[in-house]
């Protein structure tokens, strides 16, 4: 399985491909470098991502997980950036319960491009378990606001969702 690896603020990221998709984002820096011309795109995405210059992702993704996992994988790619639902949202939008969404984003196989991170618990950030935890959490936040300001995104307001999506003010 080809593999291409990057230097990233929140620490060294690994892609890896597989029939032309996207099938994981690992911490660390992987061992076998192959740098195809899809394993480069994402590279160049992601590092436009953490430069603050790229919110949004165009890459084939393929993440391998259960039915229900699909759904919640799926939910989370609707969130726009610098945006954040619940466990509770995801949970109406993909069926299951709060608890069962938080096993599906830990169980996602492309954090970042899949952004887990933009789900939060009711009154808290919740958990997270890539990189460092909730301090990788808090960055990719803030780091999301910070970017959707300065390229003069606005954020969907919420209208036509039932008000459920709430624009992240400070990732705490």
């Amino acid at each position: 399985m080809p593999q291409l690896s990057l230097h990233a603020p929140i620490g060294d990221l690994t892609l890896s491909e597989e029939d032309g998709q996207i099938v994981a984002v690992d911490w660390g820096w992987g061992r076998d470098q192959t740098p195809t011309p899809l394993l480069q795109r994402a590279r160049d995405q992601l590092d436009a991502y953490f430069d603050g210059e790229r919110l949004e992702f165009d890459l084939p993704l393929a993440p391998s997980g259960s039915p229900y996992r699909q759904r919640v994988w799926a939910a989370l790619r609707r969130i726009p950036p610098g945006m954040t639902r619940t466990y509770q949202e995801i949970a109406r939008e993909a069926g299951g319960s709060p608890r069962s969404v938080g096993g599906a984003n830990a169980a996602n196989p492309i954090p970042i491009l899949i952004p887990c991170h933009r789900v939060v618990a009711v009154g808290h950030i919740g958990g997270y378990s890539g990189g460092d935890g909730l301090p990788t959490k808090r960055f990719l936040l803030a780091l999301e606001t910070l970017a959707a300001e300065r390229l003069g995104l606005s954020p969907a307001s919420g209208a036509g969702d039932g008000g459920t999506r709430s624009r992240i003010t400070r990732a705490t």
